[in-house]
């Protein structure tokens, strides 16, 4: 006969491992786009600088 703390300990058992994934999506999807934007402005840097270098006679 399973007692009232168990169906609980099920139940938080299985939400917990699901926010797993989730936390771990979210992270991601959080943590892409700041990569992105930082790639971008370091590649946009370093297109200027090549410009400045190739002006200079």
């Amino acid at each position: 006969m399973p007692t009232a703390k168990q169906p609980a300990d099920t139940g938080y058992e299985t939400s917990s491992t699901s926010t797993v994934p989730l936390t771990a999506d979210g992270s991601y999807l959080c943590s892409a786009p700041a990569y992105h934007y930082c790639e971008r402005r370091s590649s946009q840097r370093q297109a200027a600088e090549e410009q400045k270098t190739s002006r200079v006679p």
